[in-house]
């Protein structure tokens, strides 16, 4: 089992800047693949960034790329995401997840076993 709580979202202005933050427990940090998701209302829940399995390689929805980067610090346990840039279309909640099986298709929701409960981002214009 893993538990993941994430933090960090709140209002910001168009431009702004935001750290997420996904505290895991339970289980090792560095056993499990990270990624995370949004969801904005009405909308399904897409893919956002995510690390490959290894986790020497990253990937990022084209819509965020060059504007946010995902980390990850095994010794405290917590993965990261820094949004830079936002704009308002960036509004969403967003979700950290974890992954136990190592899988090359990391963008899809169904490849993930556990999901935090969502944090809210909202940039306004």
């Amino acid at each position: 089992q893993v538990q993941l709580v994430e933090s960090g979202g709140g209002l910001v202005q168009a431009g702004g800047s935001l750290r997420l933050s996904c505290a895991a427990s339970g289980r090792t940090f560095r056993s499990y693949g990270m990624g995370w998701f949004r969801q904005a209302p009405g909308k399904e829940r897409e893919f956002v960034a995510a690390f490959s399995w290894s986790g020497d390689t990253t990937y990022y929805a084209d819509s965020v790329k060059g504007r946010f980067t995902i980390s990850r610090d095994n010794a405290k346990n917590t993965g990261y995401l820094q949004m830079n840039s936002l704009k308002p279309e960036d509004t969403a909640v967003y979700y950290c997840a974890a992954r136990t099986r190592a899988t090359i298709v990391v963008t899809t929701t169904d490849r993930y076993d556990y999901w935090g409960q969502g944090t809210q981002v909202t940039v306004s214009s």
